[in-house]
């Protein structure tokens, strides 16, 4: 596992990928907005915790190239500036984060970007694992609940043990193990909250563009450029990432996740169900 991952970092030019911004700011701000991650604050024992829309991200306002390339930058710079900032400023060394996991607006409509997901895990499997202490899963709708039945039992017993489902926002659960200043603005609600009508224009929506982490993990990436090739103007475009094999365990996943979604739109009738889409992972 470690030659595959020195291989497939030198291939695909990791260092490269981490100096090459997704330009113009409004093309970026579109992926931002359609792929929905930040980071929300620390928790009490110091570890990131990371915000993950996963329900309403509809990755569909750029190719798929520029959603993992925002992926790779925002692994880096996590691994590169924020885990070893964490180690420095609690006194002890800081490796891993929290997830939260926001599954509101979770739809049928998922299983188009199954794809995708399943070539991130991969990649995380692969270049970055045990990066993660705990997943929190909050704002749960029938439909993940469905799911999460016959997907669980496949999961490695490690990973079982670190996925927690929280009942509606999580919030008073969340609480135990961070300030209120760091939960997500979704988790800030008293019942059920919402990833998209809970971003209120504010930097409180660790979503936005303009939240701190990210205008920080941007300029980061702008000054890679700069350092890499100081008198080169940056040029637009994204950069092609060979996608590795997936792990066994996650195509029998996203298998089995494709076939649920599927039984779900027709035992719901729902005549929008993408009963006929066939996902390939290559």
């Amino acid at each position: 596992m470690l030659v595959d991952s020195l291989n497939w970092r030198i291939q695909n030019g990791i260092d490269k990928i981490l100096a090459k911004p997704i330009i113009p700011a409004d093309l970026y701000r579109a992926v931002r907005d359609s792929q929905l991650v930040g980071m929300s604050g620390y928790s009490k024992e110091g570890l990131p915790i990371i915000a993950v829309g996963v329900g309403l991200s509809t990755y569909d306002k750029a190719s798929i190239h520029y959603y993992i390339q925002s992926h790779i930058q925002m692994n880096e710079y996590r691994d590169r500036v924020i885990l070893p900032s964490a180690t420095k400023q609690y006194g002890r060394h800081i490796s891993t984060c929290v997830k939260i996991l926001d599954m509101t607006g979770l739809k049928l409509s998922a299983l188009n970007q199954i794809k995708l997901l399943t070539a991130i895990s991969t990649i995380d499997d692969l270049n970055y694992p045990e990066k993660t202490d705990t997943y929190y899963i909050v704002n749960v709708p029938y439909i993940f609940s469905a799911c999460w039945k016959v997907v669980r039992p496949l999961l490695q017993e490690r990973t079982r043990k670190k996925v927690q489902v929280l009942a509606g926002s999580g919030r008073d659960e969340l609480l135990k193990i961070m300030d209120y200043s760091s939960l997500p603005h979704f988790c800030k609600r008293e019942g059920s909250g919402s990833s998209r009508h809970s971003r209120n224009g504010t930097n409180d929506d660790c979503f936005s563009l303009d939240h701190a982490f990210h205008q920080q993990l941007y300029s980061y990436v702008k000054h890679q450029a700069e350092l890499m090739e100081p008198t080169t103007p940056i040029k637009q475009g994204s950069f092609h990432v060979d996608f590795p094999e997936p792990n066994p365990a996650d195509a029998k996943i996203a298998e089995t996740l494709q076939s649920e979604f599927q039984r779900l739109g027709i035992q719901n009738g729902l005549s929008n169900s993408p009963d006929n889409v066939n996902i390939s992972i290559d």
